[in-house]
Formats: C-alpha cells, sequence, structure tokens
C-alpha cells in the first residue's frame, strides 16, 4: 500500500469519487494508512493481509454492515473480500485470484473461488435490490477486452474456463456498468510494466464495476480512466470509474 499511496491520494484529489474500492492492498489492518484518508474527507473499511491480497472500501459517507470474506471461511484466508452499505447500495469488492497459469493448483484454486463468489451471492442477496459488485476480477470477458484474441486464447486471464465461471456470477442478475456506456474496443485496465505496454496499449480489461438490474437504471456513465498510469511509479491497474444519478 504504501508504495501506491501517494498515486491513490493524487487520483482521489483529483477525481473527488464518493467511494474508492482498492485490491492488493498488501499490509495488515492496523497499518492502513487512515489517517491520509482521513484528511481528505474519506472513512476507510479494510480486510488486509500481510505481503498479500487485502481489500478495502474508502466512502465519504458511512460505511455500514461490513463483511469481511465470505460467512463462515476460516480465520487466515485470503483477504480477497469485502462488502459494505453505503447509501443503501451495497457493495461487494473483490480480489479474484490471478490463477498462475492454466491446469496448476492456483488456477484450480481461482475456479473454485469464483464458483463461491457466486453462491455468496446465491444464499445472501436478492437481484432487487441495489448491488454492486467490482474489483480486480483477473479475468478479461470478451475479445474485445484483450489487445489480441489470438494471443491470448487459453491463457491465464483469459481461459474458457474463467470465462465461463465469471459468465456464471453475472447471470445471478449483474450489468457490467463500463460496457453499458462503452462498447468500443482497445479499452484496457492493465497493462504489463514490460516491452511497452502501456505505451502500445496492449492490455486486457480485467478490473471491473458491476451493477443490479435498478443500480443499471441508475448509471449514466462508465469509463476507464488512464491518466494515473502514465504517472510516477503507478500501479500496472488504471481506475474504472462508473457515476450514478
Amino acid at each position: 500500500m504504501a508504495a501506491r499511496l501517494p498515486v491513490v491520494l493524487q487520483w482521489l484529489e483529483k477525481a473527488r469519487p464518493d467511494v474508492l474500492c482498492m485490491q492488493e492492498l498488501k499490509c495488515m489492518d492496523e497499518r492502513f494508512p487512515r489517517e491520509a484518508f482521513a484528511e481528505l474527507g474519506y472513512r476507510a473499511e479494510v480486510y488486509g493481509q500481510r505481503t498479500y491480497n487485502g481489500v478495502g472500501i474508502v466512502s465519504r459517507a458511512p460505511i455500514t454492515d461490513v463483511e469481511r470474506g465470505f460467512p463462515g471461511e476460516e480465520e487466515g484466508s485470503h483477504a480477497r473480500l469485502i462488502a459494505g452499505t453505503v447509501e443503501g447500495v451495497r457493495i461487494v469488492n473483490v480480489y479474484v485470484p490471478n490463477g498462475q497459469s492454466v491446469g496448476t493448483d492456483k488456477y484450480r484454486f481461482k475456479l473454485d473461488w469464483l464458483k463461491r463468489l457466486r453462491e455468496f451471492f446465491d444464499d445472501d442477496y436478492w437481484t432487487d435490490d441495489e448491488v454492486l459488485l467490482c474489483g480486480d476480477f483477473n479475468v478479461a470477458p470478451e475479445d474485445r477486452d484483450v489487445h489480441d484474441p489470438q494471443l491470448w486464447r487459453g491463457r491465464i486471464l483469459f481461459s474458457k474456463p474463467e470465462k465461463d465461471a465469471l459468465e456464471n456470477i453475472k447471470e445471478w442478475g449483474f450489468t457490467d456498468a463500463f460496457r453499458q456506456h462503452e462498447p468500443g474496443h482497445g479499452l484496457y485496465s492493465w497493462w504489463d510494466y514490460r516491452a511497452g505496454s502501456f505505451r502500445q496499449n496492449t492490455g486486457v480489461r480485467i478490473d471491473h464495476i458491476w451493477v443490479s438490474e435498478h443500480l443499471a437504471a441508475r448509471c449514466t456513465n462508465a469509463w476507464i480512466d488512464k491518466e494515473p498510469r502514465g504517472w510516477e511509479r503507478p500501479s500496472d491497474h488504471t481506475p474504472v470509474v462508473a457515476e450514478f444519478k
């Protein structure tokens, strides 16, 4: 978190969102820099983990009914899901496992985690509620979400089992807020640090904001803010933003 904190705070000051969801914090809860966010008018709820994973929600308004991890999850499990309610909207922020490479144990863990996420919504949520699922999904859903579909096909982040597992979650009742407003190709949220990927725009769209039906009806715009990816010491991801009336 410390390495990217200046970029995050710079973006918050510039964009002034009502809510920001973050993934891969890589710090324990007690080490999260709450004071820095408080100085900008944000309160924070986090689910941290040393060195790996970690998710957080920061908001101008109070965050209530906070839930960390899947229900019944053992202590010490991966810190990959945090949920909270902000002004009537249930926000579920996730950091989906990367999966390393197709066919590995980590890949199977990823598919199982995505299955559990669908079960999480089946068990605890109603499609007529205002629900927002967002985060680093580590899956590009369609050909238009990768710079070279033939190159990516069958590889991690773009294999058919991953896409099928993600589609199963979407079928719960979600709309891709970004695609509701931006149908085009060449629009990505992640670029490798190597080989000039950002400059050449050889990226993938793996960061998403999905919304339930009633929230989709209130979504007036959605976009990818590429500017922070060009700042000093950026993340390899860049913010995805949605607006609601």
